[in-house]
């Protein structure tokens, strides 16, 4: 196992890292920008480096200069937790390049399943169903209104290199096309530096369902269940749960089996999730491939006991899965809800100094939080500040829970979505377990 690590990241998921580090005996290496001086990943890790200014092009982002921290300070391995530079295989090569193990899969497949036209192509001649569509790049909106008259709207116009929703939009007519294929397609150049654009079918209703896999070097794959994460405001999951109250056993077997095969077909080491649209008759199509540990690993945690940043460190440093598929348990029902530095109403950032904070405590509750009372809430960053997860013993008693919970959970000085969330585990729908990727828009239109 490592002796010492550099984790190339901030806020809650920095801390989530570092926890398992030290209880591995771990010694952690921090990174912080000037704007987060006072930051709670800084103060906990056993080193800290100031990596650069305030924005992340300046400082989180900087691959040359994350890597000479890590050089000079000793580290064997660095940890890019999600988002920032988790998925940028030039990061991941640069890595490999000066001995420095990245965790995480290889960079050439990271850059494969990085761009989603590449991915749709590898799924599908790995057997693994995908969304009807086209698996090259559109050159201009007059081929995209094209090609969606062939397919049939309503279509979801996509960029290839996207994420979070970014450069992504349902088209219903020629017009709509017209005008969002140039709108987005700028949008994914400024944001991804890659402005190719595809479309696939809408799929109207889907849940969105993902598997959560881990691969060792020796091509040993296991599935750990599923996710439920369809709940989501502009394509960004904010609730997200284990098991899905949708899935039955005989697709949670076929999803996940299908799962394992295609990350064995790409020769998947780490962790990873496949990410799933499944219509309303359990009929499944490829989304996309997440080559890194996600938001909501969490639940995946509560109702299986494994500790997945821990696996993940085990397999970078050469070591085998200790465990089958037929040993990883499902036991109870767990809830995360992600907690943002927003208005609830608009889903505007709500940047700020937070002035109080009063978090809920009892069996069941577990916080992953980045900040901490007087924290300031820069616009620099994510606005996602913490995360409430809950276990119950079945999904009523974790829906009772996670109630609780947010009536008890205060934040102070920034408006945060706290309110929104208790609207929706309220809602007969979600407590029924109708949730949709269109839950917010049918329940709560703003």
């Amino acid at each position: 196992m490592f002796k010492r690590i550099l984790i190339a990241n901030r806020g809650e998921i920095a801390l989530r890292i570092m926890r398992t580090c030290k209880a591995l005996g771990i010694t952690t290496v921090a990174i912080y920008s000037e704007a987060d001086q006072n930051a709670p990943h800084k103060q906990y890790a056993d080193e800290a480096y100031l990596v650069g200014g305030p924005r992340v092009a300046d400082s989180y982002l900087k691959i040359d200069s994350i890597i000479e921290i890590a050089k000079n300070a000793g580290v064997e391995a660095i940890h890019p937790g999600y988002g920032l530079l988790s998925e940028n295989p030039e990061f991941a090569r640069k890595c490999e390049e000066v001995g420095l193990i990245f965790v995480g899969p290889s960079p050439q497949v990271i850059a494969s399943m990085g761009s989603k036209i590449e991915a749709r192509k590898i799924m599908k001649q790995a057997g693994v169903p995908v969304v009807p569509g086209i698996s090259t790049s559109l050159s201009n909106s007059e081929q995209a209104v094209k090609v969606a008259n062939e397919i049939g709207y309503p279509i979801m116009l996509k960029a290839s290199s996207g994420g979070g929703g970014i450069g992504m939009q349902i088209v219903r007519n020629d017009e709509e096309m017209v005008k969002a294929f140039e709108g987005n397609q700028k949008r994914a150049i400024a944001f991804f530096g890659n402005g190719e654009m595809y479309v696939e079918k809408y799929i109207e209703n889907p849940r969105h369902i993902e598997i959560q896999l881990l691969a060792d070097n020796k091509g040993n794959t296991v599935y750990l269940w599923e996710r439920e994460c369809s709940i989501q405001r502009r394509h960004q999951k904010i609730v997200e749960e284990a098991p899905s109250s949708f899935v039955d056993y005989q697709l949670r077997k076929k999803m996940g089996e299908t799962a394992v095969q295609a990350a064995k077909a790409i020769g998947y080491k780490n962790t990873g999730t496949i990410e799933f649209l499944v219509d309303e008759n359990k009929n499944f199509y490829f989304l996309e491939m997440n080559t890194r540990l996600q938001v909501e690993h969490p639940v995946t945690e509560e109702i299986t006991g494994i500790d997945l940043v821990e696996e993940q460190l085990r397999i970078a440093a050469g070591e085998l899965l200790c465990f089958s598929q037929e040993q990883i348990p499902i036991k109870g029902h767990s809830i995360e809800v992600r907690i943002y530095a927003e208005d609830p109403k608009t889903f505007y950032p709500s940047p700020g100094t937070i002035t109080s904070l009063s978090l809920p405590k009892g069996d069941g509750i577990r916080h992953e939080l980045g900040i901490h009372e007087k924290s300031m809430v820069t616009p620099y960053y994510d606005p996602m500040v913490a995360k409430l997860i809950v276990k119950g013993k079945v999904r009523e008693d974790a829906i009772n829970k996670l109630q609780l919970a947010l009536s008890e959970y205060h934040v102070g000085g920034i408006k945060t979505n706290i309110p929104l969330l208790r609207e929706i585990v309220e809602h007969a729908a979600f407590q029924s377990g109708d949730t949709t990727t269109n839950f917010l828009a049918k329940y709560f239109e703003r």
